[in-house]
Parts: structure tokens; C-alpha cells; sequence
């Protein structure tokens, strides 16, 4: 039996191990031309976006992704959000020592997958080792730095009443995967997280409407706690239309029988577009047209100044959602 080859601490001391681990496990992902030594240096023009975030996910692996595409992913919808093409990222590896070194490579190699399908490229970064217990496995950090157009300029300050609510898909894939996984609850099997890169599904519905209003993708929190933060921002009430929202069946089921309110559990590659009535069923059409946004639908509209977001059931009552208080399923991302 081959011994599996682990990450030791020594890996982490700046000398000849580092300088292996680096040079003949990392860098063979993720190396290209613009990669520097301690810095990039980059070309841009015009106005940017800069993101920044970190990834604490348990377990490193889940169906449908893992904690290497969740950080691209998640980098690149947030530059996604502010109309930016996304461009460079950094990528920040804090690794406990005892990590399988096969574990690793698996996340690498997502990573330099998630980062070619969304067409951006990491540039330069940094790379821990600490000790057993000082983390989960591994923390990953990711910068993201993006070009804007001088057409785009979504915000929360621009919705106004009468803009339609759309939702680029499903609601409850990742947390409720995260969940069943971690707390091993089944559910048949059929969960998978959407984890996935948005920026491309963003560019199709710029372009079929430059001026949509704003634009946010629904994680931790999920649907509630974006609308009612924009809400709060825009000064201005919302409702949305429980027949129009999305959810598959075994998310429903698994929220159901865990007492868990879809509208509060997280995402990972959905997108939420607030955009002028008139170009609503346009902007959803190009948005359809993406494959990661097949199930879209305009879920609600904005109706009068105020603030608060309410849900009008299939029996045509109006009820109150509210922000999330506490956590409904921690370590989601």
C-alpha cells in the first residue's frame, strides 16, 4: 500500500520544502505568464471593481464543487455584482499540517478549472503551513480584481419602485448539500450544490439591458437577507410571489423536514437582477438562454417607497420576511 504523502509542517518554513511545495505542487495549476514572485503586475484601464474573501467550507469537498471552485466562483460573482468583467485573482493557501498533499491537488485542480471556465487568472498569491488543529484542513483566500464597463454601473441607490425582481435559478442547492453532508442526513442522495461561476450569465443580461438597477447573488443569508438589505438601501418595499420562486423538490423536502425556511438558506451560483419593468422579460429571456440560468423567473417587483420585503402565498396573502437573525447552517462557504 503507497503511504499517502501529507503536508508537514516543514512545508511552511520558507526554505527548500516551501520552495517544493510551491514550485512542484502549486505553480503547475496555476502558473502563467503574468504570475510574479511576490507581486503582479497588471495592465488595466478605466474604472474596477476589487473584491476580497475567504473560504472556511467543512468538509473541503461536497457534490458539485468543493472549497477551491466555491473560491473562484464566489470572488468572481462578487466582482460579478458591481457589472465587472473579472480579470485577476489572488489566491491565499493556509494549510493545516497532516493534509493529504492528493487532497490538495484536487483543490488546485478546481481551482485552475473554475478559473478557466470563468475566464480569469490568478496572478499571484501566498501559501501557510500551521500547525495540526490550527485550522480546518484548509483556509483559502481570494482577491479579485475586475474592468467596468463606462455604460455599467449597477447599485442598490438605483432601484426604484416598479423594477421587477429576477432570480437566475433554483434556491437552497448549496446550503441544503452542505448540510445533508455534513450532519449526514441523506436525503437521497440527490442534492448537489450549485456552486458556479456567474459572470458570463451577467454579461448576456448587461447586454440585453445595460441599465439593469442592481444586482446581488443571494449566499449566506440566502434570498431574504439580500432583498431586505436592498430594500434597506434603496429605500423602497418589495414583493415577491411564492409561486414564482423556484425550488426543487428534494430542497424542499429536505427544508420542509427540517423545519428551515428556503428564502434563508445559501447559495452559491444564482444572482439576483433588479431591472425596469419594461426590460424585464428581456433581460429574462438572456438570462434563460445561459445554462446557468435555465429555471430564471421574475419572482417580484418593487411597489412604493418604504421599507420591508413581503411574500404573497399561493392563497394570495401578503407575509412578512424578515432578516435572518443568527446562523441557520454555519461554515456554508
Amino acid at each position: 500500500m503507497v503511504k499517502e504523502k501529507l503536508i508537514m509542517l516543514a512545508h511552511g518554513s520558507g526554505g527548500g520544502a516551501t520552495n517544493q511545495l510551491i514550485d512542484k505542487i502549486i505553480r503547475p495549476y496555476l502558473h502563467n505568464e503574468d504570475m510574479g514572485d511576490d507581486a503582479a503586475i497588471l495592465e488595466l484601464n478605466g474604472k474596477l471593481a476589487f473584491t476580497t474573501d475567504s473560504y472556511v467550507i467543512s468538509p473541503l469537498f461536497f457534490p458539485g464543487g468543493d472549497i477551491g471552485r466555491l473560491a473562484v466562483c464566489g470572488t468572481v460573482n462578487d466582482l460579478a455584482t458591481a457589472g465587472a468583467t473579472p480579470k485577476y485573482l489572488s489566491l491565499s493557501l493556509i494549510i493545516e499540517e497532516g493534509l493529504a498533499i492528493s487532497d490538495l491537488e484536487k483543490v488546485l485542480k478546481s481551482i485552475k478549472d473554475s478559473a478557466a471556465e470563468a475566464k480569469v487568472q490568478v496572478v499571484t498569491g501566498d501559501t501557510k503551513v500551521v500547525g495540526k488543529g490550527a485550522v480546518d484542513h484548509l483556509f483559502i483566500n481570494t482577491s479579485g480584481i475586475g474592468i467596468i464597463g463606462k455604460k455599467i454601473n449597477p447599485s442598490s441607490k438605483k432601484i426604484k419602485t416598479g423594477d421587477k425582481i429576477i432570480l437566475s435559478g433554483t434556491l437552497g442547492n448549496h446550503g441544503m448539500t452542505i448540510m445533508s453532508l455534513r450532519h449526514e442526513l441523506g436525503f437521497g442522495g440527490k442534492l448537489q450544490s450549485d456552486v458556479a461561476p456567474l459572470n458570463h450569465l451577467v454579461e448576456d443580461a448587461l447586454r440585453a439591458c445595460p441599465y439593469i438597477s442592481a444586482m446581488r447573488d443571494p449566499t449566506r443569508g440566502g434570498l431574504a437577507s439580500v432583498l431586505n438589505e436592498m430594500s434597506v438601501s434603496c429605500g423602497c418595499k418589495m414583493v415577491v410571489d411564492e409561486e414564482k420562486i423556484p425550488v426543487d423538490s428534494v430542497v424542499s423536502g429536505a427544508c420542509a423536514m427540517l423545519g428551515i425556511d428556503p428564502y434563508y438558506v445559501a447559495n452559491e451560483g444564482k444572482m439576483v437582477f433588479f431591472c425596469p419593468s419594461d426590460k424585464a422579460q428581456t433581460v429574462l429571456q438572456a438570462i434563460k438562454n445561459h445554462k446557468y440560468g435555465r429555471q430564471a423567473s421574475i419572482i417580484g417587483e418593487v411597489t412604493e417607497k418604504g421599507q420591508g420585503v413581503s411574500v404573497r402565498t399561493s392563497l394570495g396573502a401578503l407575509r412578512r420576511l424578515d432578516m435572518v437573525f443568527g446562523e441557520l447552517l454555519p461554515r456554508i462557504c
